[in-house]
């Protein structure tokens, strides 16, 4: 019997994700939990052979949380379940070691089959998420989410607020020409140029 954890901040979600399990006889849900802090707290007592992670959880970051746990717990399968379609993000959850990556509006037996599938050392995707992963078209932005540093990520919040690169420079007591040169930086990262992308893409990431 395959055994699995099931995190999401969506009661609903939950219910009907265990709900599909328990139709499975190899299958069986043995923990439920809707944020990043009781599912690693469970871990330490339990390792499940699966489980299956949101990445959208109210206390933390899942695209961090995936690398954490994936660097704790090596030989756990971890899946994915996500509304997030974008390119960087699906890159950036399997360079963190994934197993798998299902958008949530596919249909219950992708899932199952997603579980029987790690589980047998295979890396799977649903259909859409292979498609997205595979295009070439980079209109969505990045490739990846860029890593962005505690003084890129100060001057981007103040960019956000409304604050010219003058106005960032007095507030952070450093030069103009460094503000510039920090948002020079974060559009080679983003791959746009301008200010208005980054702040777009960082919002969807949450970088902010």
């Amino acid at each position: 019997m395959t055994e699995v954890f099931i995190t999401d901040d969506h009661p609903i979600v939950l219910d009907g994700l265990k709900n599909l399990i328990e139709t499975s006889e190899d299958i069986s849900p043995v923990g439920i939990f809707q944020n990043g802090k009781d599912t690693l707290s469970a871990l330490k007592q339990k390792e499940p052979d699966v489980l299956l992670l949101d990445i959208n959880l109210p206390d933390i970051n899942g695209i961090e949380l995936s690398k954490q746990i994936r660097d704790s717990y090596p030989e756990l399968r971890i899946i994915i379940l996500s509304v997030h379609n974008e390119k960087a993000v699906i890159r950036s959850v399997l360079q963190n070691g994934v197993n798998g990556y299902v958008l949530k509006n596919s249909i219950g037996d992708d899932i199952l089959e997603a579980i029987r599938k790690v589980i047998n050392g295979e890396l799977y995707m649903c259909r859409q998420t292979r498609q997205i992963y595979e295009s070439k078209d980079n209109s969505n932005g990045p490739d990846v989410i860029p890593k962005i540093t505690r003084r890129e990520k100060e001057i981007l919040q103040l960019v956000t607020e409304g604050y010219t690169s003058a106005q960032i420079a007095d507030k952070l007591f450093i030069s103009p020409y460094t503000v510039e040169t920090h948002r020079k930086n974060l559009m080679e990262k983003f791959e746009v140029n301008n200010m208005t992308a980054i702040i777009k893409y960082a919002t969807e990431f949450k970088l902010l």
